[in-house]
């Protein structure tokens, strides 16, 4: 019998698919980078149908490219041209399988939408901390194979802090039912932890159990202007220490980035006038009374303005006025696609070498090409920046795009130096993939083809992401 037929045996005929028109929007990258071809989409609707999708694929050594929503920012869930693998789509399998509100947890299929989520959570009177732009369509199963992070990393940590227990199958088609909601579990090697951010290269992953928290009831939010990413480490430090674990975000802009914004965005609204050389959005969180906050984060900002920290501030006085301040924050993806195509960098570094990086980066880059315009944001208080690059003003896309691969060597260069990684929360997925030698040492890579080769010995799982082949002497 032929592999579609056996295919549609094990999910139903309706959920293979071979229609050219059909598959269309599986084989391409939400960021359009990337374009794949498939013998089919296979889009099971539970884990042993799964197991039973990843038997035959074994046995006849075809190589399946597991996807969840389709929001990879590294080409992680595309396949190759070569048109023989199939992708496996869990988005059929998207239920909250339950919720525990006295255990803080919640069981979920892996292809539940992270939105879904966390309105499941807050119904129960919960909350699900994890925030992205693509939350509206990524899933579970794709947030853990990233190991995602967002806006929240600060407090409640990225997925794999977020996560209890998984349920996997193994690409000899073995179920490792780890859906455990225990806290303490001393008995031998996470393997929940091992699967998590290994982007589709060792199992597929069907479900998890993922941490609640109690759900925030005071919020208080700030528009800070600096003179640079010095300041904002000085303030970080300062609303850490009056503050503790109720600050939740802090995130950083510099001033070019905050003119792109409000240059393309018709909607941002600067709340102190002229565009600082650099600013932060500051969010507190708390189950405490919000008036208690908000005075909290003024005598933080405040005692950062007398020392000249900070040279002016604005607190959101109500939830309006607060999503105006996120708005200018998360106006930055789109005005970076507006302004045209830009060598991106998903980066991190040691909190305390943040403003060295940005500080070296930006001059090595202009040094090496002339007018290329940094476009510097991210997650500051957890070590994370988005370091983009925009080509000087009237130079093609052709050109800048010659000049690319060598900008991002130099950002790289400088982030191995301060034992940084490539790759934050975005995956290394293909986009990165040929970079790992140069910021991995060869044991961690021989150690992770280890892995790879035991998990997955026939080399199925995600061909061609995450790992480069090794170098033959």
């Amino acid at each position: 019998m032929d592999l579609v037929a056996r295919l549609a045996d094990i999910v139903g005929e309706r959920h293979v698919l071979v229609d050219a028109e059909a598959q269309a929007p599986f084989l391409t990258d939400w960021l359009g980078k990337y374009r794949g071809a498939a013998a089919a989409i296979v889009r099971p609707g539970s884990t042993e149908e799964v197991a039973g999708v990843m038997t035959l694929c074994t046995a006849r050594r075809i190589p399946v490219v597991p996807q969840g929503g389709n929001t990879s920012m590294s080409g992680g869930a595309t396949p190759d041209m070569s048109g023989r693998a199939i992708v496996l789509s869990l988005t059929r399998m998207n239920r909250i399988r339950a919720v525990d509100p006295i255990g803080n947890a919640m069981t979920v299929d892996a292809g539940a939408v992270l939105a879904k989520v966390q309105e499941a959570a807050k119904a129960a009177g919960r909350f699900f901390p994890l925030s992205l732009g693509a939350e509206g369509s990524c899933t579970i199963g794709g947030n853990l194979a990233a190991n995602a992070g967002g806006g929240a990393v600060l407090r409640y940590g990225t997925m794999r802090e977020l996560t209890l227990g998984l349920e996997v199958v193994l690409p000899d088609g073995r179920i490792w039912d780890g859906l455990t909601a225990l806290r303490k579990d001393n008995t031998g090697y996470a393997l929940r932890d091992l699967f998590i951010g290994s982007e589709g290269t060792l199992c597929v992953i069907t479900g998890a159990v993922l941490k609640l928290f109690p759900q925030p009831l005071a919020r208080a939010t700030a528009f800070v202007a600096l003179r640079d990413a010095n300041a904002a480490l000085s303030l970080l430090s300062s609303v850490r220490a009056r503050c503790g674990d109720r600050l939740t975000a802090f995130e950083f802009m510099t001033g070019a980035c905050l003119s792109l914004i409000l240059k393309h965005s018709a909607e941002a609204r600067l709340p102190l006038g002229a565009v600082p050389p650099a600013a932060v959005l500051i969010e507190l969180s708390d189950t405490d009374d919000e008036l208690a906050l908000t005075e909290r984060l003024e005598g933080a900002l405040a005692e950062a303005v007398e020392t000249e920290i900070v040279l002016d501030a604005a607190i959101a006085q109500d939830g309006v006025q607060a999503k105006a301040f996120w708005r200018i924050r998360e106006g930055v993806s789109e005005a970076l696609v507006r302004e045209g195509k830009a060598a991106k960098h998903d980066v991190s570094v040691p909190v305390a070498a943040m403003a060295d990086f940005v500080a070296a980066a930006d001059a090595a880059v202009i040094a090496a090409a002339p007018g290329v315009r940094p476009i510097v944001f991210g997650h500051l208080g957890d070590g994370n920046l988005h370091y983009n690059l925009l080509p000087r003003m009237g130079q093609s896309d052709a050109d800048f795009a010659a000049l690319a691969p060598e900008l991002t060597r130099i950002v790289h260069d400088e982030t191995c130096k301060r034992r940084g990684s490539i790759s934050a929360e975005h995956g290394i997925g293909q986009l990165r993939v040929s970079e790992m030698p140069r910021c991995k040492a060869p044991i961690e890579l021989d150690l992770m083809r280890s892995l790879k080769t035991l998990f997955d010995p026939h080399g199925l799982l995600n061909p061609g992401k995450l790992l480069p082949a090794p170098v033959e002497n």
